[in-house]
């Protein structure tokens, strides 16, 4: 396992429906970026909003394609969501791509009913856990972080990674849950908001952060956009965890549905 992890996470504002503006714009904030990063972590749906209208936008290849290429010149990982397109059937899709090119992927299981997101895309099954460079990352978008069911630490993951287009009227929940998620499975715990207001008209204050696996916050940015970064470390966590057992007294569970 790779001693430390070094994270960059993009709070920024997205253009409604236009992949390419927004992927320029992200390509201009990667290109002033450290040269030294592991992962790079962009919002949920980054290419185009948070959108219920992926007929003639969803990705087809182009984001995908242009997330392979940001990993490969930074040598580093890239993750962030996309609506997707794939057998006349769309999703919420979280791709973690690698600087080799290796793309793996998480469907968003909960879909936000609020916004009628469940009447669009499919639902995903099961828990993705990344394994890079050694740590074990499990990938989570937006909603799914009101149920902590699904994400229960029962796979020994180091890292809990949420993405998101959380808005601004319930930015408490987002800040509170984050904590909770990183104390009770006893891993880092990261998520990354955009910032701005949609075509929807609906307000994001961003506070994307970062926090340890007792919960303490490692970074954090609201209102504006920003780059949060914080490096992760193994041996704080593989301390913490053999100190305070908690994980040894956990629930076993098998998810039904």
């Amino acid at each position: 396992m790779q001693k430390t992890l070094k994270i960059a996470g993009l709070q920024a504002d997205l253009t409604w429906h236009d992949p390419k503006k927004n992927t320029d714009h992200f390509s201009t904030i990667i290109s002033g970026l450290d040269a030294d990063l592991d992962l790079i972590v962009l919002p949920e749906m980054f290419a185009t909003g948070f959108s219920m209208e992926p007929e003639n936008i969803a990705d087809q290849g182009a984001s995908l394609e242009w997330m392979k290429e940001q990993a490969q010149k930074t040598d580093s990982a890239i993750a962030g969501s996309l609506m997707v397109e794939e057998n006349n059937l769309y999703y919420n899709r979280f791709y973690f791509v690698t600087p080799e090119g290796i793309a793996q992927h998480y469907d968003k299981r909960h879909r936000f009913t609020l916004a009628g997101e469940h009447e669009v895309y499919e639902r995903g099954k099961d828990l993705k856990i990344i394994a890079y460079k050694g740590w074990k990352i499990a990938l989570q978008v937006c909603y799914d972080l009101r149920f902590p069911v699904f994400s229960r630490n029962i796979q020994d993951y180091d890292l809990l990674l949420y993405v998101a287009n959380w808005p601004k009227t319930r930015v408490f929940a987002w800040d509170t849950l984050l904590k909770a998620r990183a104390i009770e499975n006893m891993s880092y715990c990261v998520g990354i908001n955009r910032v701005g207001t949609d075509d929807n008209g609906y307000d994001y204050d961003g506070h994307s952060g970062m926090y340890d696996s007792l919960g303490a916050t490692l970074a954090f940015a609201e209102k504006r956009e920003a780059t949060l970064t914080a490096t992760l470390e193994a041996d704080h966590l593989q301390e913490t965890r053999k100190k305070l057992n908690f994980l040894a007294d956990r629930d076993r569970f098998d998810l039904l549905e």
